[in-house]
């Protein structure tokens, strides 16, 4: 299992080859053993099998080979609607508008997904996220016809890979240990070391090779504005922030 964790990379080719539904079932199941908060389980998740809807997620999220080519194609959602419906069929009824709730779904429902990807890298699939899913939240949300207190998070597409990719570096584990306190001093030294490895796997790898370090590419990420208009959409899934 530690072999399989490390040695991931995300998979953006794959083979013509589709998941048998059992298979996909045994992977989702696993994913549901996952750790969810009292028992919350949060997260469900979309398996697109139809074409033109497919097609139409492809074109939404904007990874058109992703979508079209995978062996199974999910959307992995936050769900407080079947929380809703069983505290209303107990005579009861519930809002999950505070921030807490937000926090409780986000992470149940990313626990869930990585024990999918786990489990069918596990198997030999390879896997890759697509958080392309929250460019068009409004509109992936009708075309899966998904109701209030359900929000699409990320797409999960799975296949048999047809290509291999190098792994991406991670950060040194003192990096991320800190004993007792948080250490602000280490980053003098590390995130400089960091930055020349993933400067050296940027222009090395075996596609879509760049001139860039780890801080560069952080500022340019988090420099600019992105997907502002989720927090008014999740507002209008019933996620308030309250």
């Amino acid at each position: 299992m530690i072999k399989t964790l490390i040695s991931h990379s995300s998979i953006r080719k794959y083979k013509d080859e589709q998941i048998r539904s059992e298979v996909l079932h045994t992977i989702i199941r696993a994913g549901q053993h996952a750790s969810t908060a009292n028992g919350v389980q949060a997260y469900s998740v979309i398996h697109v099998t139809d074409e033109e809807k497919k097609e139409k997620l492809a074109q939404l999220s904007k990874n058109p080979t992703q979508f079209k080519t995978a062996g199974a194609a999910l959307v992995l959602c936050m769900d407080f609607y079947r929380i809703k419906e069983g505290a209303r069929q107990a005579g009861k009824d519930v809002s999950f508008d505070l921030a807490e709730n937000l926090l409780v779904a986000a992470t149940d429902v990313a626990l869930f997904a990585q024990n999918i990807a786990a489990a069918a890298e596990s198997l030999g699939y390879g896997i890759c996220y697509i958080g392309g899913v929250r460019n068009a939240p409004e509109e992936i949300s009708a075309l899966l016809e998904l109701p209030e207190g359900v929000a699409p998070m990320y797409g999960l597409t799975i296949g048999v890979p047809d290509e291999k990719n190098e792994v991406k570096p991670r950060f040194p584990i003192e990096a991320v240990v800190h004993e007792n306190a948080y250490n602000t001093e280490k980053y003098d030294d590390l995130i400089p070391a960091y930055d020349e490895a993933m400067k050296d796997y940027y222009q090395t790898r075996g596609t879509n090779q760049k001139d860039a370090t780890w801080s560069e590419s952080m500022a340019a990420f988090l420099g600019t504005p992105r997907r502002p208009h989720m927090k008014s959409f999740l507002q209008k899934r019933g996620f308030d922030f309250k």
